[in-house]
């Protein structure tokens, strides 16, 4: 509509900048020699924070705005080079990453970066700017305050190809998540681990999901846990654990206002039971591999339901002749991301106040754990070895990629391994307190209505009889060879 030049000088700019901050290939442990990088780090002044952050939201918005005169608003298109920079000052300054956690200004970073994964999500030549949104979400759902903004609700402002739901912006999260593993193409399943670790990290903090939520998320666990699915590859499983952990989470802490997730399993009860009872006979196992590749991961279900947004556009494929992005493969969730507790031990913390003794008075070193790595509160000390073998697990992953994804045949001795690590004890311990109440309420009462029946639950209290609460683990993404070559494949 209008031809302009500064448009083009702002997405000239921000990709000069991206390249400048380019810690480059050869960039050894400690400090980073590269000037830019060092001046990003120290920016420190609430109103320059305040500055990037409202100049960043503004922009990935900008694109989404909706107004009654279409084509009277001009629609800026480097969405990808603002989500790279939001990227490096989120890695690079801390304080920058603090500042947008502490108050709800993060959702209109996460509402546009959402947009774009779920718009995406079926076009092969933009898995790159899949890569990097989630990314940014891993990273942020590393933070305790990232889980807490996500329960504030959320208002439809932007049109998506998602079911029309009432809810908060965790709900929003869990059904982009749905949609993606479900109508994604096949390049996207890497990214599986991920998307499961962000729901993992942020489950301690959900108040309440609503209904549709809690449908997709139990939809989730449903088709995991197929025995075709389960055998049809080495890492499938993990998968599944994901899932638990998250539900395990959310009825330990949260239980009071998860009606609507907890009335779901209560209905979907005999996925958890299936689990339970997994086969481990070679026929059984045989016959359930051989349904490998009969079933895909879509929902059936009312039409109604999975009615998307108005105004919004399907997830269009390439265009023929697209270049399909060709990029780095992505390193393992466990090279990518490291365990930090969110209850802090006493041993822990007696390392923590001894390493300080030690270490920084003395030397004027910051605190730094036995393998090298930056103390975190409730960090690990012992995954340091992690980082200084990720190449030689990265070389491992893609000679079994490539030599035995075709002659790889589960065994009873590899399903009994994981099959009885697997977190079942409260979930099953919750139904086995739940279904009878219920089953003789609807008996008694002779219910048809589940709104008395989610009444009852958002009543109710497990208190006392579920076992010893775990520990909440988060998975905190740590800086690694292979991502930093990831991106560096993306920015050129």
């Amino acid at each position: 509509l209008w031809a302009d030049s500064k448009e083009n000088l702002v997405e000239l700019a921000l990709q000069v900048l991206i390249v400048t901050l380019d810690e480059g290939a050869n960039q050894s442990d400690g400090p980073s020699d590269n000037l830019f990088l060092n001046y990003l780090s120290r920016i420190h002044r609430e109103e320059d924070f305040e500055f990037m952050l409202s100049g960043i939201t503004r922009l990935l918005m900008n694109p989404l705005v909706q107004t009654y005169l279409p084509g009277s608003q001009r629609k800026v298109n480097f969405h990808q080079e603002l989500l790279i920079l939001f990227w490096k000052l989120c890695e690079h300054n801390r304080k920058f990453m603090f500042h947008v956690l502490k108050s709800s200004n993060v959702l209109e970073v996460i509402v546009p970066i959402l947009h774009y994964l779920i718009d995406s999500r079926a076009d092969h030549s933009k898995v790159g700017l899949m890569h990097i949104g989630v990314f940014i979400l891993l990273l942020l759902s590393g933070e305790r305050n990232f889980g807490v903004r996500l329960n504030k609700p959320y208002t439809a402002t932007v049109p998506m190809d998602i079911p029309v739901f009432s809810g908060s912006h965790a709900d929003l999260l869990i059904i982009v998540f749905h949609k993606i593993i479900t109508t994604g193409h096949q390049r996207l399943q890497p990214l599986f681990d991920c998307l499961l670790t962000i729901l993992c990290n942020i489950s301690p903090y959900l108040k309440s999901m609503s209904m549709t939520a809690a449908c997709k998320l139990i939809h989730l666990v449903e088709a995991f846990s197929t025995p075709w699915f389960l055998m049809s590859n080495q890492t499938n499983h993990n998968l599944v654990f994901f899932l638990l952990e998250m539900l395990n989470n959310i009825i330990q802490y949260q239980f009071d206002g998860n009606y609507n997730l907890v009335y779901t399993m209560i209905r979907k009860r005999t996925v958890f039971h299936q689990l339970a009872n997994l086969p481990t006979d070679c026929s059984t196992m045989q016959k359930n591999a051989s349904k490998k590749s009969k079933k895909p991961l879509t929902r059936k279900s009312s039409q109604i339901e999975d009615e998307s947004m108005e105004g919004s556009q399907p997830a269009r494929p390439a265009e023929p002749g697209t270049l399909k992005a060709s990029l780095m493969k992505l390193p393992r969730i466990e090279n990518l991301t490291e365990d930090v507790s969110a209850h802090p031990s006493k041993k822990l913390m007696d390392q923590l106040t001894q390493s300080l003794a030690s270490n920084s008075l003395e030397s004027g070193k910051p605190i730094a754990a036995v393998a090298g790595s930056p103390v975190q509160p409730g960090a690990d000390v012992g995954r340091g070895e992690a980082a200084g073998s990720e190449k030689v697990e990265e070389n491992e992953k893609k000679d079994d990629s490539s030599s035995t994804a075709d002659k790889w045949v589960p065994t009873p001795e590899w399903i009994s391994s994981w099959k009885n690590k697997m977190p079942l004890q409260t979930v099953m311990r919750m139904l086995q307190v739940l279904v009878p109440q219920v089953e003789k309420m609807c008996i008694d009462k002779g219910l048809t209505d589940e709104s008395e029946i989610l009444r009852f639950l958002q009543n109710g209290t497990l208190v006392g009889l579920l076992p010893v609460p775990h520990p909440i683990l988060i998975r905190r993404y740590q800086a690694n060879p292979g991502t930093a070559m990831w991106f560096r494949t993306y920015m050129w």
